[in-house]
């Protein structure tokens, strides 16, 4: 495992490891106030083309709690394709440091920095992808649920890029995906005929009824309906995804153990009540706090070789 660009280039076995690791390094910190300095003299390099909240502080927090540093490097610094090709930022920043991690939004930029660069590239997010949030949210389901195998997912809203590393993921760890999202929002056939020649046992299933998508489901989950990029389109999806907030109502025609989660940042009365947010139901704070727990565990893996 050299790098984690999508969860679907990742075998189970890798994903387990790197899941076993951030469990482990939880506890550890939990029981003690510190981690091992795993990463002691290290540094990775953070390149951001996108605003961030989570994946900035939890990867640069991660990386001292575990005796590294991580350097920030904004988008004007850096210029991928732009002030310097791709090519020449991957092998400068290999000479310098230990790991990249690029937040970007063409997806093939951190395909480029993968396939130039001597040291493991992370993927913090394209438009493409997000398979450090999908990981994470598999992380606290089995938090919160105990278990992995036969859960449902039940994802109301856009098929994003989140949407599309959340079925990875559940194709991985043998999960049911349930997409809600209206007509012309759903996941690519293509994306999903492809994972389904990798992944022939991949249960997924869309719908445009939500209420259907919740009925069975263990985990609900959201995320904004306009994501970074989109804003001029605002308006007309709003409109479109009219009756896809997961409210009191829909919540009520889910199972009562489920939980709800949210990748952030939140549009409250959009795509999510106020009241499931701050419910009992609701998991989106624990889960938030997870980006720190599973990227501890990657970073390990990735630049440690942690076992």
């Amino acid at each position: 495992m050299k790098n984690f660009i999508s969860i679907s280039q990742c075998s189970f076995e890798e994903l387990r490891r790197t899941l076993d690791v951030a469990e482990r390094l939880k506890k550890q910190y939990r029981a003690t106030g510190h981690n091992d300095p795993i990463l002691a003299g290290k540094t990775l390099a953070m390149i951001f083309e996108k605003p961030s909240l989570r994946t900035r502080v939890s990867f640069h927090v991660a990386m001292t709690h575990l005796g590294g540093e991580g350097i920030l490097l904004r988008n004007e610094e850096v210029g991928l394709g732009v002030r310097e090709p791709v090519e020449d930022v991957a092998r400068v920043l290999s000479g310098m440091c230990d790991g990249i991690m690029a937040r970007t939004f063409e997806h093939q930029k951190i395909l480029d920095l993968a396939k130039y660069s001597s040291v493991p590239v992370i993927n913090g997010l394209t438009d493409y992808s997000h398979p450090c949030q999908a990981m994470t949210d598999i992380l606290t389901i089995q938090e919160k649920l105990g278990s992995l195998a036969g859960k449902t997912i039940a994802f109301i809203g856009d098929g994003n890029n989140v949407a599309l590393s959340l079925l990875e993921a559940a194709g991985r760890f043998n999960m049911r995906f349930v997409l809600a999202a209206p007509k012309g929002f759903e996941l690519p056939d293509a994306e999903v005929a492809g994972l389904r020649a990798q992944m022939p046992n991949l249960d997924f299933h869309y719908t445009i009824s939500p209420t259907e998508a919740v009925r069975n489901a263990d985990a609900i989950y959201t995320d904004t309906w306009v994501s970074m990029g989109q804003e001029k389109e605002k308006e007309a999806r709003i409109k479109a995804f009219t009756g896809f907030i997961i409210d009191e109502k829909l919540l009520a025609a889910a199972p009562p153990h489920a939980i709800v989660m949210h990748c952030l940042p939140a549009y409250r009365g959009l795509e999510i009540s106020d009241g499931v947010m701050e419910g009992p139901q609701s998991v989106i704070f624990d889960q938030a706090e997870n980006r720190l727990h599973y990227q501890k565990g990657l970073l390990a893996v990735l630049m440690g070789n942690a076992q």
